[in-house]
């Protein structure tokens, strides 16, 4: 059933992809909605977790790789898993979209169902099962919640992935989901197998033939205690008459040792079919007590108000699609669940789910209007009159009619009959209605698989599916699948691929690597080469280009390869000092840099005027653009040299030398008295550290 809810979420765009429609139901672990994929336009899904779940990032990892397990579990039992992400705090999950209700929903309306019905239930499901154990997957929370029946009678179950997820997160480890299908190894913390999903359909079928669940408790751990200790009882105890072969495959199931059940969900399904081919009819079409209670007073009432058919009988209703008044159904459409739907229960408050009621012709009958009690009255008086007419009509005719005329009626009816026993082993037989295998039609062209079908006797139809290894044009398998066995007259589908389902690559430029590398992580492609060079306008680790570039429609898995900037490139600082200053700033410029000049030139006695003095930075490296500062140089500074003539050569010597001066000494006569008698240059400015002679006596 869904649940239709005004919910905050409503109406938002989730990954700016998914637009939120209504609310459908709400779980311990999440909420789902109805949504609207605005890329391809289709209704899904959407899973939200809860803000618990949401917020532990260990968590959200494993549940993203079990999403992408189960995405690659394909089924027509198995709802799919489309995508998984994250939008803030919301952490979500897209699954296919099943319109209809759960098998929960016909526990709660019908009870206990006859056993052709609860083994066409059951049958979907463990199908669905038996493909996901052979792919290596196991389910851990198999319940009716998790069981949808669409509105077109395909049975799905779902939630594959999410379970294993959470137990792995959580302190109560195997008791995440519903304690009453628990199997006992997940109880005692033990690691789980297919089996443990075995167990969990015993349970569910235990449910779906006695209306009741085999340990009940008032607390969760009361109930695990009796998986663990207890042992799952026949189901004939409650369903007396109910066939022995069924008691025993719901205890095989429900053992508690996992040695002792089904290894997995196809071992299961093989027994399951034997036992539904070979049941009799009065077998499978065996009523619950309550329901058989609730049928014989149903009869009861439209025979005592049969008097009055203008008041009595309901308008008419279309039957459900497969069955007519009458009609049985065959065996082999018991044995498979392809045809599942033929015998599914009416659901009474949705008239787009009506399935037809386990009455003696399968036909579906509404309910007879109550009658008031003045009418209520009238129809037991008439009743009376009617039991008196029939008391007082002879049980034997006096006249017995004409013997020889018996006996020609009795013969045309036993050629009739004959006729009809002929034509019926004819159409089991070798006819439309004669059971064959499914041909293996995988990977052939839609023509050379319908000769195969046609050859079989089987008739054919098409539908496109997206698949990644199936060229384009070619068959992926039918539905149903190869080996199955159905009556020739049964439709098969074959499965056409479309190709690989195209998506397009996100928009990886002008983010870090790390971004890149969660966006292509979220639209499941793959991380290609990733190469880097300098870039001036990007910061080291911005990603500059990417190949295929974005908005490339491509597959799931597609390797994406990208350019990462490792920032400016840095370039050596040129050494200019000594040059002039134009040959200076050329050649700064000349390795991408810029020049720039100190407007204070200073003195300097070896740099000669207008030449470069220094630079800043003199030496290390800068990136493009980066500039150097120079200081000119303005020559030596020019300084006045003072007379020393007549004084002595050390006083002179030594006062040239603190004014910068070099001093050579001309000594004349060995320079006996020491006293300077010439001096040159004398009495005029010279540069600061000019060489000044003098002449001592």
């Amino acid at each position: 059933m869904q649940e239709h809810v005004t919910d905050p979420l409503a109406g938002s765009l989730v990954d700016n992809r998914y637009a939120v429609v209504s609310r459908l139901a709400r779980g311990g672990m999440s909420t789902v909605y109805l949504a609207v994929d605005q890329r391809l336009d289709r209704e899904v899904a959407l899973k939200v977790l809860h803000p618990h779940l949401a917020a532990d990032e260990s968590f959200l990892g494993r549940l993203g790789r079990e999403a992408k397990a189960a995405a690659r579990l394909s089924h027509p039992h198995v709802v799919g898993v489309l995508d998984q992400g994250n939008d803030g705090t919301t952490a979500y999950l897209v699954m296919e979209y099943i319109k209809g209700h759960t098998l929960r929903d016909v526990l709660k309306e019908r009870g206990a169902l006859p056993p052709r019905l609860a083994l066409a239930l059951i049958d979907p499901v463990v199908e669905g099962l038996g493909a996901a154990h052979a792919a290596g997957f196991i389910h851990r929370d198999v319940k009716p919640e998790n069981v949808l029946i669409a509105d077109d009678g395909r049975i799905k179950i779902g939630d594959f992935g999410l379970a294993r997820a959470v137990t792995s997160s959580t302190s109560t480890g195997a008791l995440i989901g519903t304690v009453a299908y628990i199997s006992p190894e997940l109880v005692l913390g033990q690691p789980a197998d297919e089996r443990s999903d075995v167990y969990s359909v015993g349970i569910m079928l235990y449910e779906l033939l006695t209306g009741r669940q085999p340990f009940e408790g008032d607390v969760p751990i009361q109930v695990a205690y009796q998986h663990v200790n207890g042992t799952v009882g026949p189901p004939s105890a409650l369903v007396p008459g109910l066939a022995g072969e069924v008691d025993e495959l719901v205890q095989w199931c429900t053992a508690n040792d996992p040695e002792n059940r089904p290894v997995d969900g196809n071992a299961l399904l093989q027994e399951l079919r034997h036992i539904r081919t070979n049941l009799t009819d009065a077998e499978l079409d065996l009523q619950p007590p309550a329901a058989a209670a609730a049928a014989a007073q149903h009869q009861t009432e439209v025979l005592a108000r049969a008097s009055n058919p203008t008041t009595l009988i309901p308008p008419a209703r279309p039957a459900a699609p497969g069955y007519a008044p009458g009609r049985q159904a065959l065996p082999q459409e018991r044995a498979t669940g392809g045809t599942a739907t033929e015998a599914l229960p009416s659901h009474p408050r949705r008239p787009d789910l009506a399935l037809p009621d386990d009455d003696a012709d399968d036909t579906w009958a509404p309910p007879l209007p109550k009658l008031s009690k003045r009418a209520q009255r009238r129809s037991d008086r008439e009743e009376e009159k009617v039991r008196a007419r029939a008391a007082a009509t002879p049980a034997r005719t006096l006249r017995e009619g004409n013997p020889r005329r018996r006996g020609i009626l009795w013969i045309l009816v036993l050629i009739i009959a004959a006729l009809l026993a002929t034509g019926a082993g004819w159409f089991f037989g070798m006819g439309p209605g004669a059971a064959a295998a499914v041909p293996a039609v995988a990977n052939k062209t839609v023509a050379q698989a319908q000769q195969l079908l046609n050859g079989v006797g089987f008739h054919s139809t098409t539908s496109d599916v997206f698949d990644d290894q199936v060229p384009t044009g070619l068959v992926v398998g039918s539905d149903p699948s190869a080996g199955t066995e159905i009556r020739k007259f049964q439709p098969v589908s074959l499965l056409v691929s479309k190709g690989p389902q195209l998506f397009p690559l996100p928009k990886l430029t002008g983010g870090t690597l790390t971004d890149a590398k969660n966006a292509l992580n979220a639209a499941e492609m793959a991380l290609g080469p990733v190469s880097e060079q300098f870039d001036d306008q990007a910061a080291a680790g911005i990603v500059l280009s990417q190949n295929p570039a974005a908005g490339t429609p491509a597959r799931h898995g597609t390797p994406v390869g990208m350019v990462v900037s490792k920032g400016p490139q840095p370039i050596p600082v040129p050494s200019v000092v000594g040059k002039a200053k134009d040959d200076a700033v050329a050649a700064i410029k000349a390795a991408g840099l810029s020049a720039d000049t100190s407007p204070d030139a200073v003195f300097d006695k070896t740099v000669p005027e207008g030449a470069v003095v220094s630079q800043s930075p003199a030496t290390g490296t800068l990136t493009r653009g980066g500039t150097v500062t120079l200081t000119i140089s303005k020559g030596p500074k020019m300084v006045d040299v003072p007379s020393f003539i007549g004084k002595q050569a050390t006083e002179a010597r030594k006062a040239l030398e603190a004014l910068g001066f070099q001093v050579r000494v001309n000594n004349i006569l060995g320079g006996f008295f020491g006293t300077v008698r010439d001096q040159e240059p004398v009495n005029r400015k010279v540069p600061e550290g000019s060489v000044i002679t003098i002449t001592v006596v």
